[in-house]
């Protein structure tokens, strides 16, 4: 059996070198042969040069082994055939910057399923596309072509892709910050979940998007019961996504008040695996939190750039909870003054004055302290908080209680004529 040979061959010198090896396993894949055998070899060889295209960055050459490879693919069981093509497309995923040939490849083989009439593997496709589209934040085109694969999902009862779609419907929502539309395409999701059996890597997506969208609407400890289990999803399949759940867990601990339970977290038996620097970045920022510290929290996003700043959903309630430990903090420096320059509070909170004046005038119209901006003397006023006359309100109740009381004799006085 040369092909076979050729296979093992070809193996051992991808161990040592991947380039040499991409020659043996396009001889595989030219040679002819209609038996079942060599069918099998040359799907082999089609992944492992897949495999040393993605190994060694060419996502052009990758490209075009997809293209090329069509014709060997139309002699394969239409099973195969789909799992084979996703694989190949998500071989991309592990090349830096290929999303936009990712996208011109995932297209160019849906209007060749179109040709071939391949409607599962399509919508598959078309699944795969939205994801495409969502990464690289084509939000407009993600929700058309949900709009037109909804139908025909639903048409089909097909329950499994159509679960996949609505999730990323949700998950398009939300970066679009359309949280009831996003809610909505959840519940959804998990309705026609629970019309099947749903994988547990499905499951903890779904779990994920659920906490997602609790901790947006500020009910952490809900959001954080869905990490935990999102997080033993994940974890249970050894999946990289998992240190995001842990990650998410971490800031609702962070965002309740309660950072000291962040270590007992980190010491059980799931989270331990996860230990390195997206977590010490995590325990930066709480300890910044429980400190009070401004300077430490500027220091600890510095530090964990690209662990922080690169996560949206992480960034977006950072910024939230650092807005309310400046004001925390301005409301503190404020408190035994009447009058203060705005430079001596930047001075105490170590932050520049006009980013200081800013919070302030934006405090007063929030009212979270009665008192006036003055620009020419560079001062703030502090007023003192005067107490509420309830003398209006208490003779709008004592009306109030007349009137049913007249109504009441009123009543009774008609019965007895």
């Amino acid at each position: 059996m040369p092909s076979v040979s050729t296979i093992a061959q070809a193996e051992e010198v991808r161990k040592t070198s991947p380039e040499q090896a991409i020659p043996l396993y396009q001889s595989i894949l030219a040679a002819a042969g209609a038996d079942v055998s060599a069918r099998n070899d040359q799907e082999t060889a089609l992944l492992k040069l897949a495999q040393c295209y993605r190994d060694l960055h060419r996502p052009n050459e990758l490209a075009a082994l997809i293209h090329d490879s069509r014709t060997l693919i139309t002699s394969i069981p239409k099973a195969k055939t789909a799992k084979i093509i996703r694989t190949l497309i998500d071989y991309f995923s592990e090349i830096p910057n290929t999303l936009p040939l990712q996208i011109e490849v995932c297209k160019e083989t849906i209007q060749w399923t179109i040709q071939e009439k391949r409607i599962f593997l399509k919508q598959a496709l078309e699944t795969r596309l939205i994801a495409l589209y969502l990464d690289n934040k084509m939000y407009s085109d993600s929700l058309a072509l949900v709009g037109t694969l909804l139908k025909e999902l639903k048409k089909l009862d097909d329950k499994m892709v159509l679960v996949e779609v609505q999730l990323l419907e949700s998950r398009v929502c939300h970066a679009l910050r359309n949280l009831p539309k996003a809610k909505a395409a959840l519940t959804s999701a998990r309705t026609s979940a629970n019309a099947i059996y749903c994988p547990p890597l499905l499951q903890a997506a779904l779990d994920m998007q659920s906490g997602i969208l609790h901790a947006e609407e500020k009910d952490y400890k809900t959001g954080f019961s869905y990490f935990y289990e999102t997080l033993e999803g994940y974890s249970s399949l050894d999946d990289p996504r998992a240190i995001s759940a842990l990650k998410y867990m971490l800031l609702c601990k962070v965002m309740l008040n309660l950072s000291d339970d962040i270590q007992s977290i980190l010491n059980s038996k799931v989270a331990l695996k996860y230990r390195g620097v997206e977590v010490e970045a995590m325990k930066a920022i709480a300890s910044a939190h429980n400190n009070r510290s401004l300077q430490e929290f500027e220091q600890a996003l510095a530090a964990y750039r690209d662990e922080l700043g690169n996560d949206p959903i992480i960034r977006n309630h950072l910024a939230s909870l650092y807005d309310k430990l400046l004001e925390q903090n301005l409301v503190r420096v404020i408190e035994p003054f009447s009058r203060v320059e705005i430079s001596h509070i930047a001075e105490i909170i170590k932050l520049p004055a006009q980013q200081v004046e800013v919070k302030l005038s934006q405090m007063i119209l929030d009212k979270t302290f009665h008192g006036v901006l003055d620009q020419g003397a560079g001062c703030l006023v502090v007023f003192e908080e005067t107490p509420v006359d309830k003398t209006y309100e208490s003779a709008l109740d004592t009306m109030k209680n007349m009137a049913n009381v007249v109504e009441s004799l009123y009543e009774k006085a008609s019965k007895l004529s």
